[in-house]
């Protein structure tokens, strides 16, 4: 008789049947779970780390840092009106009728004074691409603006030059990089590597004679060129303002220093041939926008100042701007107030200009602080006409440009400030970029080939100069400025600064034909 369903072999069947099948469920189950962990695990270890298009964080740290090819502000809203703007200028390009231009700036930095700056020269250099894209009668290439990251102390550095490099081979048609910063030991690695691999470098703010071409006649950064004096410049027409006797002159100096501060010390202690006084040296953090304990050491060093003779009137100083305000501050509670004295020192001054923690009254107190401008929105309005150097005509350039940018179709482009003379520094290195590569753009032809550009600035003088809102830019064969104006200026008790004169490295300006010496 055959089995029926409650027979025992049909049972035994059933029985087998069910637990097999909790044995497959439980695996699955098990599988399933294991399946979630892994992508778990993934979710965690395959962490999406960008920050916007060209932009992430690398592994093990939140800046982020590379190129960025969108109206992308680095989490700093005061950048926010400036790189729309530039978003609003890259969108109006054509296809193929442009090449990109990348400024080098510290984006991810934190310090008021730092921003500051970074927000300024991005506003300068959107403005001479709004000009040479609207005002140039059509000359190509267009000019596209991007901003390059290398970390709040170029920290990253090499995955900027790596992005940078594969937008200077790719469809970016990349060639050149502007701005760069201050002159760092990372800076000079970034420049260094960048003008190895073939990318043009124009520095708007660097002065640092070390990162320059023509050293001791060696030229270590290929298709470098700069529109600041270097320090050496700048010093020189820091002593034919001051007219500094060794005798009555006092160093005080970064030990041991950076690119900026290491050869603006040897240009002070090339005055200073013959001092009865040692210099004197303090020593910051490593990261000298920081405060650390060197205070205390200003407020020694001032003890030392009231120790000098009667006669003693002038100090040079060789170090950054946090320091500078420390050593400032302690100034205005030494001891022997009554003895004026007159702090001279570099383009670094110009940071406490607008620095809060600057205690002003010490400015009452028989004390003066002057230092070289890269820049200045006074220098020109009432020079001479027919001054060699530079020019009204050439400032106001700009200035029209600043009076339009408050609305479309060039701005807005935030608050505008240039008593620091970052804006205008900024959109003379991007002018002078422009002016290369159109310069080495072949008849017929809108984009120049990448080697050809760093070509061009040993012929930027005479009548091919750029005409700069900082003065002339007359480049000499290595691709530095040649007697450059450098404007001095005061801190002002009262808050801001004032522009006193220019001076010049040379002593003097530069004949009309503006063609550097053999």
């Amino acid at each position: 008789m055959a089995d029926g369903v409650g027979s025992p072999l049909a049972r035994w069947l059933r029985e087998v049947w069910e637990i097999r099948l909790h044995r497959y469920l439980a695996l699955l189950v098990t599988a399933a779970v294991l399946t979630g962990l892994v992508f778990a695990v993934r979710a965690v270890t395959d962490e999406d780390r960008s920050c916007a298009p060209g932009v992430a964080r690398p592994a093990g740290g939140d800046e982020c840092v590379g190129v960025a090819t969108d109206a992308y502000d680095f989490g700093h809203p005061q950048l926010r009106e400036a790189v729309r703007a530039i978003d609003r200028e890259n969108d109006r390009l054509k296809t193929g009728s442009y090449v990109t231009v990348a400024l080098m700036l510290p984006y991810t930095a934190s310090t008021p004074s730092t921003l500051s700056d970074i927000q300024h020269e991005v506003q300068g250099a959107y403005l001479a691409q709004w000009q040479a894209n609207h005002t140039s009668n059509g000359q190509a290439p267009a000019i596209r603006l991007v901003l390059a990251n290398p970390g709040a102390t170029s920290g990253h550095w090499q995955t900027m030059v790596d992005q940078l490099e594969r937008m200077a081979k790719g469809a970016d048609r990349l060639r050149a990089v502007a701005g760069v910063g201050q002159s760092t030991d990372n800076n000079k690695k970034a420049v260094a590597e960048l003008t190895r691999r073939g990318i043009p470098v124009v520095g708007a703010s660097i002065t640092a004679d070390d990162l320059a071409n023509g050293q001791n006649g060696k030229d270590p950064f290929p298709g470098l060129a700069r529109v600041s004096p270097t320090n050496t410049d700048e010093a020189r027409a820091l002593a034919s303002f001051a007219k500094v006797e060794a005798g009555r002159a006092l160093l005080v100096y970064d030990k041991p220093g950076d690119p900026y501060t290491r050869t603006l010390q040897t240009s002070f202690t090339a005055l200073l041939k013959g001092s009865p006084y040692e210099p004197q040296p303090f020593t910051p953090p490593a990261d000298r926008t920081q405060e650390g304990t060197t205070a205390n050491t200003f407020r020694q060093i001032t003890h030392l100042v009231c120790d000098t003779s009667a006669e003693t009137d002038t100090i040079l100083f060789a170090g950054r701007h946090t320091q500078l305000r420390q050593f400032v501050n302690a100034l205005g509670t030494r001891g022997c107030q009554n003895r004026r004295l007159t702090v001279l020192t570099g383009d670094e001054g110009s940071y406490l200009s607008g620095d809060k923690k600057l205690d002003r009254t010490a400015l009452t107190h028989h004390l003066s602080v002057r230092y070289t401008s890269l820049a200045h929105p006074d220098a020109w309005v009432n020079a001479p006409a027919g001054l060699p150097g530079g020019s009204a005509g050439d400032a106001k350039v700009l200035t029209d440009l600043l009076a339009r940018s408050a609305r479309e179709p060039v701005g807005p482009i935030g608050d505008i400030a240039l008593e620091d003379g970052q804006l205008i520094i900024g959109f003379d290195a991007l002018t002078l970029a422009v002016h290369g590569i159109r310069e080495a753009t072949p008849d017929g032809a809108t984009v120049p080939p990448l080697a050809d550009v760093g070509l061009q600035w040993p012929q930027v003088k005479g009548s091919l100069r750029v005409s700069g809102a900082s003065g002339w830019i007359c480049l000499d064969v290595h691709g530095n400025p040649y007697d450059k104006a450098v404007p001095i200026v005061e801190l002002h008790a009262d808050g801001g600064s004032r522009f006193v004169r220019i001076a010049w490295p040379e002593g003097r300006p530069p004949a009309t034909e503006c063609l550097p010496p053999s």
